[in-house]
This record gives C-alpha cells, structure tokens and sequence, in this order.
C-alpha cells in the first residue's frame, strides 16, 4: 500500500488552468482576512434581504470554488471531471433557510434524484442530507428539551420523520450509503435517535445509514463507542462519519449566554486526541463498522492510512472511504487517490441564491481553522511556480 505524498501538488491540481489557480489564489488570499469575510458576510445578507441582484458576482468566484453547480445536471460535469482524477463524489445538496413544508418536501424529492443519481455508479460512495433541510429545527429542539408537541406539532414531525425514513429506505433500496449531517447540539440527540432507528432498520448486511460525529464535543467519543455497543447486541452494523466539527462559536456563545458547561473541547488538542482515538476504535472493528473520516487534517489522514496497512487492509476497503470539501485540500483528496485509496469529494449544489449560507460558512471556515487557508495558498503557489519552471 503507497504512503500518499501531500506534498505533489501536480496530482493536488491536475484539473486546474494557470487562470483557475490565480482565481483560487486571489479568493483564498482575500478570505484570509477576518475582517474582508465579515463585511463580505453582512453584504451578501443585505444584497439577498433586498432581492440585490448577485449570482454574476458569487457564480464565477466563491460558488465555482467550492460548489458543483446549480442543478444535479451541471453538478454531474464536476462529478465527471473528479472522477477523472481518480477520486469520487458526494452530490450534496446545499439549498438552506427555508424551513417550510413545501421546502422540506423540495428537499426530499432533490435528494432522492441524487440517489437515483448515484445507484449502481461507484464514483459516487455516499449520498447525503442534512437533517434540517427536511425537518423543523424548532420540533427538534423541543424534543431535545423535553416539550411536548401539540397536535398540529406532532402532525408536522411525523411528516419530517417519514421524510427522514423514505430517505433511508431508498437509498437502502437502491444499494447507496447515505450520511446524515450533524447539527448543533441542542438538537443534535433528536437527529441521532433518528439515524439509529434507521441504522437498525437498514444496516443489517452492511452499513448503508451514516451519523456524523462531531469529535469537537467532549461527549463524542463516549457516544461512539456506546452506540456501537448498543447496535453489536443488536446485529448491526452501524456507519459513521468522524468530522471535527463546523460549530464551535455558535455552540460556545449559547453555553456562555445560558450559564451551562460548553460542549465543546477548550484545546485543539484535546478535539485532535479524540478524533484520532475514534479512528483507532473505528479501524479495530472496521469489518463490523463503516467509516467515512471527514478531515482536512493531514495528520488524522496519515494516521488512518498507517492504521489500515498496520491491521493488513485493502486501500479500497468497502467500509472506509476519505472525504473532503469541493475546492478545499485538493492535495489530500487526489493524493490518497493516486495512492490507491477511496478518497471522495463532497460536492456542493443548488442555485446560488440558495446556497449562500453555505458559502459564507466555507468563507468563515477557511478563516477560523489555524492555518487553512495559508496552506492552500501555499500549495497553489507552490503549483504556479512549478509550472512556470516548465
């Protein structure tokens, strides 16, 4: 099994044009900067309260970046040229804020296109959707709390909750393994209650439901290894994603403002400790569990890699796959590619208007993680200089 090099930024960059990486160049020098992804922040909120006209600004910068398209028809160009470098694809579709029935609704039926899309094509290991894009977060909160429902509430969770399921059931049916986001903690145990009901209904013969765990939170990688526990008395085969996590202000600034204990680590290190524990957990039982490691972690990457040839497994094992972010770590993602291993990247669609949100936390990511956005900056110029050798 090859030792993937992260330092190859030919392999990091084959699809991309002298003009794409001056592009990527600018747009991450210019989110380096907390202050430019504040105003650009508080602009875009503006321009969209007001209907400001602004897909021909965003389109060919921040949305080309790290998103695949406007529709799952252009996002299959992105799926079709990713492939081309060895590495698959996970259409996510981003569309965020609605929070109606007729948007929860619009939701399903654009995920369940995504997993007719990705039936029977092993470029695309997961289909994904994110828990409030179909459900209410307010009823999620509430069941989170202990409230009771009144009947059109109960009325309008069940409807989200058979949602959730013709999900699960289809891509169960149509033999796709299907994540499922995590969100913030006040309502987080709600969604996981869900996705273990699924997980027992669908992840009998192999792992077709995924959580996602949020190694961030101190209670994490006791969750992990109880709900493996809990799924082994049960014969099942449980699936997870190890991300770190995507919400660490928010979360810090709710504990801080109610008067009760952060959830979340107060050291990246202990965050990185619990992370890579997970991994080792996951690796050890890995013919009875699957792993998708969500990272941009160098480290965590390689410590997987050395884990599996350490236990003796395939690079393509069917239970593990690494993923990373559209537009973001290109060096990771076609490296462990070109190496032999199952590497994927998350793929990003919707139109633009509607994926705002999530491109303004792509903006505030790159800024808040230590060092992010100088790698990448790095790396592209590391490329540029290369080629201009040439």
């Amino acid at each position: 099994m090859l030792i993937p090099d992260f330092a190859n930024t030919q392999n990091a960059f084959a699809s991309y044009t002298n003009r794409d990486l001056r592009k990527a160049h600018f747009l991450f020098k210019f989110i380096r900067h907390p202050m430019n992804v504040s105003i650009g922040k508080f602009l875009l909120k503006m321009a969209l309260a007001i209907h400001f006209p602004i897909r021909w600004m965003v389109k060919p910068t921040l949305f080309k970046q790290f998103c695949g398209g406007e529709s799952l028809k252009e996002c299959n160009q992105t799926v079709d040229a990713i492939r081309a470098q060895g590495a698959g694809s996970i259409p996510d579709y981003s569309a965020e804020g609605q929070g109606t029935e007729v948007h929860f609704d619009k939701v399903r039926d654009e995920v369940l296109k995504v997993i007719a899309f990705a039936e029977g094509r092993h470029e695309i290991p997961f289909c994904v959707f994110k828990p409030t894009g179909i459900i209410s977060k307010v009823l999620l909160e509430k069941l989170r709390a202990g409230i009771a429902l009144n009947e059109n509430e109960r009325e309008a969770y069940q409807r989200g909750r058979a949602r959730f399921t013709d999900l699960c059931q289809s891509a169960a049916n149509a033999g796709v393994r299907i994540l499922i986001d995590a969100e913030e903690t006040w309502i987080q145990a709600a969604i996981d209650s869900l996705t273990e009901e699924e997980m027992i209904r669908w992840n009998k013969e192999q792992p077709i439901v995924y959580n996602t765990v949020q190694m961030y939170r101190t209670d994490r990688l006791t969750y992990l290894m109880k709900c493996c526990e809990k799924l082994d008395a049960m014969n099942i085969i449980p699936g997870f994603k190890l991300v770190r996590g995507a919400y660490m202000e928010k979360e810090r600034s709710r504990a801080a403002m109610l008067h009760y204990p952060s959830p979340i680590h107060s050291s990246k290190e202990n965050t990185d400790r619990d992370y890579n524990k997970a991994i080792a957990f996951c690796i050890q039982r890995i013919s009875n569990t699957g792993l998708c490691l969500g990272t941009h972690n160098e480290e965590s990457t390689l410590l997987m890699t050395e884990l599996m040839n350490a236990k003796g497994l395939d690079s393509l094992h069917p239970n593990l796959c690494f993923a990373q972010l559209l537009g973001m770590s290109d060096h990771i993602t076609y490296n462990l590619a070109k190496a032999g291993y199952r590497a994927a990247k998350y793929v990003p669609y919707g139109p633009v208007r509607l994926v705002m949100p999530y491109l303004v936390r792509r903006a505030a990511e790159n800024t808040s993680v230590a060092g992010q956005t100088s790698r990448e900056l790095s790396l592209i110029k590391k490329e540029l200089e290369r080629r201009n050798k040439k």
